[in-house]
């Protein structure tokens, strides 16, 4: 008995189960899932194997994409949103290539058309990345005869040419002055809906995630020790499951525990969404008040920047600011730290003085 069910990516999985046997194929359209199950089943009661014959149909990269969705999809482990504009991107660009012309020469063209689009070098490594991993799938799970040595080789010039490489780290924090000029703007904004300014505040508080603080929940609030959990952290292995209890205090200069009173006193419940409010909203605000405020090139995760950064020149260490911020690697935490000079004065006033040397003469 065949059964074939329409997967999320749009793909088509055929099952055959027949005389205690059983396959299992994935097709781009019904047609031809109806097609293979019919000759599945005629040849395991004939005492054959059924044919894998769904791996002769595919001829281009974008099939290799498709059938890649299809089968994350199949396991439980669809693409999220940043791994599904990457492949979509590719699909885009390359679905129609032939398997066999995606060679060193067509993905170093490829490389360069990108950059000349404007895709720096992680994006683009990234991309390379992914194809690689498309076209190793389909080997070594499908069984389909590719080579994946010309990627290697793409990626070695494209990083000779500059157009692979390490992003540029940001070291871009707000002063205080403009800080004071955005906080005007969006108080005197009577149009603007969000309590932005206090969104920003909390954001430099906690050095969350504008997609964090968006998600944070009321459930997630624990009173009596003033944490937040923050559910499915940004993690490059795998943030499904990586959950984190951080604490909601005011060692950055702003109180994230008042601000979030703040907050509940200002919707008048304590039910879903601290800030229910839609990240991309969030972020077209904060841009335009930076415009409108002359506060030149700082980003929304500028401030996470900022409060990683105020966090250290409070005096705490590595790891107390790994609590806070997420990082499991202490090297990427780094990055993140552009201490001001002016903050030792702090560090040094906070900690007991050096005994003074009595150097009097003799």
């Amino acid at each position: 008995m065949a059964s074939i069910t329409k997967l999320p990516s749009g793909a088509y999985r055929v099952q055959v189960r027949r005389k205690g046997r059983y396959a299992s194929e994935t097709f781009l359209r019904r047609d031809d899932a109806q097609k293979w199950a019919r000759q599945a089943e005629t040849l395991v009661d004939q005492g054959l194997p059924p044919n894998r014959s769904s791996v002769a149909r595919l001829h281009t990269f974008g099939d290799l994409v498709d059938l890649h969705i299809a089968d994350m999809c199949a396991v439980g482990k669809p693409p999220r949103r940043s791994k599904a504009a990457t492949l979509a991107t590719l699909k885009r660009d390359l679905g129609k290539e032939k398997i066999g012309h995606l060679d060193r020469h067509k993905l170093i063209e490829y490389g360069r058309k990108r950059a000349d689009q404007g895709a720096g070098p992680v994006t683009l490594g990234i991309d390379i990345g992914v194809i690689k991993m498309i076209l190793t799938h389909a080997a070594a799970v499908h069984g389909l005869e590719i080579r994946v040595e010309g990627v290697d080789l793409a990626r070695v010039a494209l990083k000779r040419l500059g157009l692979i490489g390490k992003g540029i780290e940001r070291d871009r924090r707000p002063t205080t002055a403009e800080l004071g000029r955005l906080f005007r703007c969006f108080d005197e904004n009577a149009r603007l809906t969000m309590p932005m300014t206090r969104i920003v505040q909390f954001a430099i508080a906690t050095a969350m995630r504008l997609d964090e603080i968006c998600r944070a929940d009321w459930s997630d609030l624990d009173i009596d020790r003033r944490m937040l959990l923050i559910r499915d952290r940004k993690d490059p292995r795998n943030k499904a499951g990586n959950d984190q209890r951080i604490p909601l205090f005011a060692a950055t200069g702003f109180d994230a525990w008042a601000l979030v009173m703040a907050q509940a006193k200002h919707l008048g419940n304590a039910k879903g969404p601290i800030f229910p409010y839609n990240s991309k909203s969030v972020g077209t605000a904060f841009r335009r008040a930076c415009a409108d405020a002359d506060v030149k090139d700082l980003h929304f995760h500028d401030l996470r920047h900022e409060g990683t950064s105020r966090l250290f020149e409070v005096g705490l260490s590595i790891e107390q600011v790994a609590l806070v911020t997420g990082h499991k690697d202490w090297k990427m935490l780094r990055r993140y730290t552009h201490i001001r000079p002016e903050a030792l004065h702090r560090l040094v006033a906070a900690r007991a003085p050096y005994p003074a040397e009595n150097f009097a003469a003799e």
